[in-house]
């Protein structure tokens, strides 16, 4: 494995090409997250169509299948409970535990997943009604991804040189 690749690239894949899964994963999480988020009863058929969608993204990310397994339950289920408003965005802390199985992170890189739970936290205390959850999925998306990235530097080998 090449210095700072991803373990994921190693992965033999059955169709399609590494870059077109991970693109596409991200694309269908993504979109299904935000079609999940945007029911509501007048709406429900926007409820499967998420589902569907974000189901279909870890389907598809290149990973072994146990890990894509273990990811989407967690995952939808966040998202299903980031329906009741801003109040519990720290459940984002599953989806990007999702995301630290799929992308093999290894086990000292998973600390970062406590950054979406205090800003959850932080996000209940300042975001109290349903018409400020944009914003605050907003800056919990940031916080997520922010913390996926600093997952990735913990993961690196230049981080874990002993005795360098």
């Amino acid at each position: 494995m090449a210095r700072g690749a991803e373990p994921t690239r190693r992965i033999v894949l059955r169709w399609g090409t590494y870059e077109s899964r991970y693109l596409g994963g991200l694309l269908y999480l993504g979109a299904g997250t935000v079609v999940l988020l945007s029911t509501n009863t007048y709406t429900i058929g926007f409820l499967l169509l998420g589902t569907l969608a974000h189901c279909f993204g870890w389907a598809i990310m290149p990973a072994t299948g146990a890990r894509r397994l273990w990811a989407f339950g967690p995952s939808l289920l966040a998202v299903w409970l980031m329906l009741t408003g801003p109040q519990i965005l720290f459940v984002m802390a599953l989806v990007l535990l999702g995301w630290l199985l799929v992308r093999e992170r290894p086990l000292r890189s998973y600390v970062v997943l406590l950054f979406p739970i205090a800003s959850g936290v932080i996000m209940a205390y300042l975001f109290h009604s349903n018409h400020q959850e944009p914003l605050a999925l907003g800056i919990e998306t940031i916080v997520v991804v922010g913390s996926a990235w600093l997952a990735r530097w913990l993961a690196s080998p230049r981080f874990h040189r002993v005795g360098a």
